[in-house]
């Protein structure tokens, strides 16, 4: 009996003192619950909101009273025609907007008024459930009589594959380019390779380059693979520019490479690797990056956390470029800090290789 309480206290000595196991057992749960009990929700708040009133009346003023009343809504601009709620629209600032036709307040007495409800239709799941709720304002606020329609802009049908492309290229992506790179270059240096290689002429940039330079020639072939499946497939369109798309995956897997090696210069084994760059990254990538839950209804914390995924910038600049076909001015900001971040990561990532080789 003394003999199998010894070999148990062993077990968990050593299960104590192994810091990745610890991380594993206790670190990721916890990680876990918090982001999933505050991330994982389909709720919208403030939602902004932009209104249309031809001609205002003491009705359309009740009416846009009580949008703006609700949490849920916030009316942040009263335009003039439709040219400026397109404006608006391309340029995110709003996402929805409601349209009343020019004798609201007379039609509205004989049954026969009508309003439209326009949702950016770029993220179906968020779209769907705007609309929902702006239709449940208007139907329990005594409108019985007015006629409402709703339009999806930029994706009429409420396709979910249209949400779903961007977010999966998002996700398999960093995935793939991180863990790959990360296990690979670690498996280098413990089979004693990388050693051999940083005493030979060859320079640590140009071995770093080599390292990545396959994994992003790959990852190159994956954004081709599936942007044909989702044009012939799933019949997704690629409404912009596919140079400007093909740019921003570039960017994007430089993004992912870079951090899979930053990974490596921490992680003393595959296993580690295996685990920082697979499980610790997937999760922030699904719950945080509005892959499929919008980011507007997170806590403020993670809203914060989330600005620092980069699948995030990605994903926004997917959906700008391939689903609304917004040029490049309207989507420099994504572009911007993902190439803030490539450099970022590359000064770290070359600090920390330096450090650890000498």
């Amino acid at each position: 009996m003394s003999l199998f309480l010894t070999f148990v206290a062993k077990e968990f000595k050593h299960i104590l003192r192994d810091r990745c196991t610890m991380l594993v057992l206790f670190g990721i749960p916890f990680l876990q619950i918090l982001m999933f009990g505050f991330a994982l929700t389909t709720e919208v708040n403030q939602v902004k909101l932009a209104v249309l009133v031809p001609r205002y009346s003491a009705e359309s003023r009740r009416m846009v009273r009580q949008f703006d009343a609700l949490k849920t809504f916030d009316v942040v601009a009263e335009v003039k025609n439709a040219r400026e709620i397109d404006a608006l629209f391309r340029n995110n600032t709003i996402q929805a907007a409601l349209v009343f036709e020019p004798l609201f307040a007379e039609h509205l007495k004989t049954g026969t008024a009508r309003m439209q409800i326009l949702v950016d239709g770029s993220e179906p799941n968020t779209a769907r459930t705007i609309a929902h709720y702006a239709q449940s304002v208007v139907e329990n606020r005594g409108n019985a009589l007015l006629k409402v329609e709703t339009r999806m802009l930029y994706n009429p049908q409420a396709k979910s594959s249209y949400n779903f492309v961007p977010g999966v290229m998002g996700l398999v992506l960093i995935l793939i380019c991180a863990m790959m790179t990360s296990v690979s270059v670690v498996r280098e240096r413990e089979t004693g390779s990388m050693e051999l290689l940083l005493v030979s002429p060859v320079r640590p940039l140009t071995i770093i380059v080599c390292k990545l330079l396959p994994y992003f020639v790959l990852s190159l072939l994956i954004v081709a693979i599936i942007l044909t499946l989702s044009v012939f497939v799933l019949g997704v369109p690629i409404a912009g520019s596919l140079p400007l798309l093909l740019f921003a995956s570039l960017l994007y897997i430089l993004t992912a490479l870079t951090l899979g090696f930053l990974i490596s210069t921490f992680a003393n084994s595959q296993m580690v690797a295996l685990l920082v760059s697979g499980m610790l990254l997937m999760m922030p990538v699904i719950l945080l990056s509005g892959m499929i839950f919008p980011i507007e209804g997170m806590p403020a914390v993670f809203q914060w956390i989330s600005t620092v995924v980069p699948a995030r910038w990605y994903i926004a600049a997917v959906r700008k470029i391939m689903i609304e076909g917004l040029p490049l001015a309207l989507v420099w900001k994504e572009l911007t800090i993902l190439l803030t971040m490539t450099v970022v990561l590359i000064a770290i990532s070359l600090a920390k290789f330096k450090i650890h080789n000498e």
